[in-house]
């Protein structure tokens, strides 16, 4: 692939939303040491993509400009770095990219063979390319933090996940009810009926008093909150927690943070813990695996051609996806 030109999609400075992607012909990159390169079947944006390129973590992402974004990957493999025994031409595989380098909005792009991995017959790319930032999210917050066994065991939990109509939202009702819980949700009024089906016990559309309020129609208390939502305060939460009840935050931000050291600090027994996920190898073969199961779905709000990506990132910064957005080259 040396000297080989492919279509991608980068930035050059922070912000620009949309109209600051600019499609470029840039060199095919290539397989170091225990990667893999990847020709892209299918790419899918999440929150964290528009965030990076808001400047959120700026100093430290992007580390330098001009900038591929996006980090969910599906492909096949055309070429192995040295050290990669794992894979060989011709494997379709699903990746998660590193925040740092990026590189998913693109023809071909480099994955981190530990990062990698086999996707089978019965998950299309599209599918695959969903999981990674979105499902291991979800994964980890329930199983990590909540302590939901996803094979049904161990006692009933309340959980209430927010914003279950987006990309970790509809992952996270799934997983949930893999396991022993009653699982309380919120979504817009158009989403109700997909939130059901998802397998949700009670939904709430967010809009009314009661939904505002996170107040469970049967009367529960909440053993763990997935809150995907901006903009609710521990105020709302708190009366609705169990005894020991906890909100896991995926998108914290100074005052969920101080909410964390005060309730860590008075020895609360109701705790707000910020969830900042480490994407890990095996929990992302486990969830290729929960699919190829029929046990979990990725929900495809819209497909988008990599010639007109930038429609895909004006949606998702809309912030009202119902389910995955995807890139396909």
């Amino acid at each position: 692939m040396a000297g080989k030109l492919m279509h991608a999609l980068q930035y050059d400075s922070y912000g620009g939303g949309a109209a600051g992607l600019k499609h470029v012909e840039v060199p095919v990159p290539s397989a170091k040491k225990d990667e893999v390169l990847l020709k892209l079947e299918a790419t899918s944006l999440n929150p964290y993509d528009f965030k990076i390129q808001k400047g959120v973590a700026r100093p430290f992402l992007p580390r330098s400009f001009p900038y591929i974004p996006a980090l969910d990957i599906a492909g096949e493999v055309v070429a192995v770095g040295p050290g990669v025994e794992d894979f060989k031409t011709g494997d379709k595989v699903v990746a998660v990219l590193s925040a740092s380098s990026g590189g998913g909005l693109a023809e071909f792009a480099v994955a981190k063979k530990s990062l990698s991995v086999a996707r089978p017959p019965e998950v299309s790319a599209a599918e695959a390319a969903g999981l990674p930032i979105a499902g291991l999210t979800a994964y980890e917050a329930l199983t990590q933090c909540a302590g939901v066994k996803l094979d049904g065991s161990g006692i009933q939990k309340n959980i209430l996940i927010t914003a279950a109509s987006g990309g970790v939202g509809h992952y996270a009702v799934q997983l949930a009810k893999l396991g022993n819980t009653y699982v309380t949700a919120t979504c817009g009024a158009r989403n109700i009926e997909f939130v059901k089906d998802l397998g949700a016990d009670e939904v709430l559309d967010y809009k009314t008093p009661e939904g505002a309020a996170l107040k469970s129609p049967s009367g529960k208390k909440y053993d763990a909150v997935i809150h995907c939502a901006p903009g609710i305060p521990w105020s709302t939460f708190e009366p609705n927690l169990s005894e020991n009840g906890k909100v896991i935050h995926l998108s914290p931000g100074p005052s969920a943070m101080i909410t964390f050291a005060v309730k860590k600090l008075t020895f609360s027994k109701k705790q707000l813990m910020p969830l900042i996920m480490t994407p890990k190898g095996e929990n992302l073969k486990r969830l290729v695996n929960l699919v190829k199961e029929g046990k979990l779905k990725t929900v495809i709000d819209s497909k988008h051609p990599l010639s007109k990506a930038e429609d895909a990132w004006a949606k998702g910064i809309d912030g009202h996806a119902t389910g995955k957005i995807i890139v396909e080259p």
